[in-house]
């Protein structure tokens, strides 16, 4: 372990082999550190957080600090990073309130200077945040969503998996898998194509991801319809499935 003698750090907590923690730092009470993981100076940890192995934590994140909710009534809740995340300068993540329990934050995320992260928030592995996105709470974003820099995303919104969503617009609907999404107000703008054939996503995939979505976006159905033909007309592959599961299970509705 390379801990600098400035650092302060809890009794309780727990330290992981090949830990390294910059000057100035903090860690509190009933914090877990995974091994090789490297916080920078000026870095909080607060209490009941737990941070995976081989992670990155820049100068003057905070964690684990009480979430923004006057609901919150001090209840024992956690904070839960996985392994190989890097969160840079200045991101706030927030404990969870009695509602969910937790907050969390997946494997091989990467969450870029002065984003927040609110209580009970779901963020998911290999998701990315640009900077300074700000959340309420009990947002969820699915697996390798991506969120560009300075938007705003509303309490209870759900981001599904291989999203894209452009810089600087508002989020107060539910965003479907695979899509990209940009404007006043937010709209689909086409499937997230380049990203999913990154990720390694077929062509005969692309094709029926594209059915489906004309289906859903440019037809004259309604939502109800356009799954009904969906579930009716389309393999029911494991993308299909998400699709169809995501769209049924909206509370806030989806962004068309």
């Amino acid at each position: 372990m390379n801990i600098h003698p400035s650092v302060i750090v809890h009794p309780s907590a727990e330290l992981g082999r090949d830990v390294h923690i910059g000057p100035n730092s903090i860690v509190g009470e009933k914090v877990i550190i995974g091994d090789g993981t490297w916080i920078a100076n000026g870095v909080v940890v607060q209490r009941n957080t737990r941070i995976g192995s081989a992670c990155r934590i820049y100068t003057g994140a905070v964690l684990g600090t009480e979430p923004q909710d006057l609901k919150y009534k001090g209840e024992e809740t956690f904070l839960e990073i996985g392994d190989r995340t890097t969160i840079r300068e200045f991101t706030t993540v927030n404990l969870g309130t009695a509602q969910r329990g937790k907050t969390t934050v997946g494997n091989d995320a990467m969450l870029m200077s002065y984003v927040h992260v609110a209580h009970d928030c779901d963020i998911r592995d290999h998701v990315i945040l640009a900077n300074a996105v700000n959340m309420g709470g009990h947002v969820e974003i699915h697996e390798h969503a991506v969120v560009g820099g300075v938007v705003p995303i509303h309490q209870f919104v759900k981001i599904g998996c291989h999203a894209m969503i452009g810089g600087g617009y508002r989020v107060n609907q539910d965003i479907c898998p695979y899509v990209r999404v940009a404007g006043y107000p937010l709209r689909v703008v086409g499937l997230n194509t380049i990203g999913l054939r990154r990720k390694g996503f077929s062509s005969e995939t692309l094709t029926l991801l594209k059915k489906a979505y004309s289906l859903l976006f440019h037809s004259n159905l309604n939502v109800s319809q356009a799954v009904k033909r969906i579930t009716g007309e389309l393999p029911k592959t494991e993308e299909i499935e998400r699709i169809v599961h995501f769209v049924t299970n909206s509370q806030r509705g989806i962004v068309r």
